[in-house]
C-alpha cells in the first residue's frame, strides 16, 4: 500500500494524537518520494532515504527569525514530492493554500480544532491571518478546491480515535457553504 496523493488535513485538541496519526500515514509514503518536512519543533519521526527537515527559528542575536511561512515558500522552489507540515497555526495556511492550489498535492499538516467542520473555518481564520486582502468567499472557495480529505481526531478517556472523515467536494458561495461527504463517523463508545 502507497500513501494517496490526496492525504487529509488531520484535526483535533491538544494530545489527540495528529502527530501520531502523520508519522503513521506517512510510513505509507514510498521511498522513492522526496519528503519535505516543516515544523516549529521537531515532532514528525518518520525515516525515509529522500528526506529534507526544515525547522522555524526565532529571532537570535544577529540572525533574522525564519517563520513556517518562509520555509512553506522554500519547498515550492525545489524538488519535492510530497510537504508535511506540522501544524497551521496562522498565516502559513495561507501559503499552504498557495502551494495546494499551484499543483503541489501530496501534502499532510495538522490544526487545532473541536470537529472536522469546525476545522474548515478555522482553516479560513488562519488564511485571514496572513493579512492578505482576498474576499471572504474566494478563500473559502480555494480552500475547498485545494482540501480533499479532512479526519477529526479525539481523545476520551485515555482512548484516541479518528472520529470523522470527510471528502470536501466544493464550495456553494450562494449559501457559504463547504459541500462536504461523510466518509467516515464513528460515534464514539463510552
Amino acid at each position: 500500500m502507497t500513501a494517496p496523493r490526496s492525504i487529509p488535513r488531520l484535526a483535533g485538541g491538544a494530545g489527540t494524537g495528529k502527530t501520531t496519526l502523520v508519522n503513521a500515514v506517512a510510513a505509507f509514503i514510498p521511498d522513492s518520494e522526496r519528503v519535505v518536512i516543516i515544523e516549529d519543533t521537531s515532532e514528525i519521526q518518520i525515516a525515509k532515504p529522500n528526506l529534507v527537515r526544515l525547522e522555524a527559528r526565532p529571532e537570535q542575536v544577529g540572525l533574522a527569525a525564519v517563520t513556517i511561512r518562509d520555509l512553506l515558500r522554500t519547498p515550492c522552489a525545489c524538488v519535492r514530492d510530497r510537504i508535511l507540515l506540522g501544524e497551521v497555526r496562522g498565516g502559513e495556511a495561507f501559503d499552504l493554500l498557495q502551494a495546494l492550489n499551484t499543483g503541489h498535492a501530496g501534502t499532510l499538516s495538522t490544526l487545532h480544532a473541536d470537529s472536522a467542520g469546525r476545522a474548515l473555518a478555522r482553516f479560513t481564520t488562519c488564511v485571514l491571518m496572513a493579512g492578505i486582502e482576498l474576499p471572504y468567499r474566494a478563500i473559502r472557495n480555494n480552500i475547498a478546491e485545494a482540501l480533499d480529505l479532512l479526519a477529526h481526531i479525539e481523545r476520551r478517556d485515555g482512548k484516541r480515535f479518528v472520529t470523522e472523515i470527510f471528502a470536501i467536494k466544493g464550495y456553494d458561495a450562494a449559501l457559504d457553504r463547504y459541500e462536504l461527504e461523510s466518509m467516515y463517523n464513528r460515534e464514539p463508545r463510552p
